[in-house]
């Protein structure tokens, strides 16, 4: 009797080779984006590149080469900066992971009113980032804000949430994380819902808690959410800038500046190629930070 050959086993001349099919697009359908790209993004950043190098003015440009990186780095409220930034980012993360998980498990049960819920903590983020600084600049006044006013009531005495020195960073802080949390939930949410609920009935037919269900099954299944979560939030206070300026402007002194801060000081103040040059400070720190960190984050979530 004849084997029969498969497809495994007959010789590779013979082989049949899947056909791809053509794209329905011409590849000039892609020109569009990649110009769009190409202008907005690759021009930008090649010309900034350029211009870190130079002392440069609207009309003219000459190049220095590493001067305006070694003037940089030696202003005196570079490290200041630096240090806020870090510190900035790692608060603000932390607890949009932390409040944001919470509320994503707390939104996917089964509670009254969690569709109202869920709007109401997710409304902030479409409001515009500097409203919302102009807003708690007003409430946290240390004399007529609401907020001081309210503590007085019941015989506390509020501090100077953005005139004091040890305040006004935390305090800039945790209106970026009431204002962002509410992405941070959405994106737990999503996590969530996606997990098979037959874990969960398994859990529960072995007897396990709800502490043991969350750390047996939500958290680690959750891997993919809070890696997002923690990326997003990093990259964004990292490069944060809108809603320190909006409240306290770097102050009081320069105890809430970051490297974007005085970024745009030096702007300010014409010094247009070192202002680039710590733009592109800027960037470096961005990826030495979130690359190796979302490759770690990545191979810790594969490993589970």
């Amino acid at each position: 009797m004849v084997a029969e050959i498969t497809r495994d086993d007959a010789p590779a001349s013979t082989r049949i080779k899947p056909v791809r099919s053509p794209s329905p697009y011409p590849s000039w359908f892609y020109l569009p984006a990649a110009i769009i790209y190409g202008v907005l993004f690759l021009f930008p950043t090649v010309a900034s590149l350029f211009f870190s190098l130079t002392r440069w003015t609207l009309f003219d440009a000459t190049f220095i080469g590493l001067g305006n990186f070694q003037q940089f780095l030696k202003e005196p409220f570079l490290l200041q900066g630096l240090v806020n930034t870090l510190i900035y980012a790692v608060l603000t993360s932390g607890l949009k992971v932390v409040i944001g998980l919470a509320l994503g498990v707390m939104l996917t049960s089964q509670i009254v009113a969690r569709g109202y819920l869920r709007a109401v903590i997710f409304f902030p983020v479409l409001v515009s980032t500097v409203g919302v600084g102009i807003t708690f600049t007003t409430l946290m006044h240390p004399t007529a804000g609401a907020i001081n006013t309210t503590l007085a009531l019941v015989g506390i005495h509020g501090p100077g949430w953005l005139t004091d020195p040890h305040f006004a960073l935390i305090s800039v802080a945790l209106v970026d994380v009431w204002k962002g949390v509410g992405l941070a939930m959405v994106i737990y949410m999503a996590g969530i819902v996606a997990i098979p609920q037959e874990f969960y009935e398994a859990a529960s037919i072995d007897g396990a808690t709800g502490w043991q269900k969350f750390g047996s099954i939500t958290l680690p299944l959750a891997m993919p959410a809070t890696i997002t979560v923690i990326i997003l939030s990093l990259i964004g206070g990292l490069r944060s800038f809108d809603l320190i300026w909006a409240m306290t402007k770097g102050g009081p002194g320069f105890t809430s500046d970051v490297i974007a801060s005085v970024i745009y000081k030096q702007y300010q103040a014409g010094f247009y190629g070192l202002s680039t040059a710590g733009n592109v400070v800027l960037f470096v720190l961005v990826a030495v930070l979130i690359v190796p960190l979302s490759a770690f984050l990545n191979r810790r979530q594969v490993e589970l």
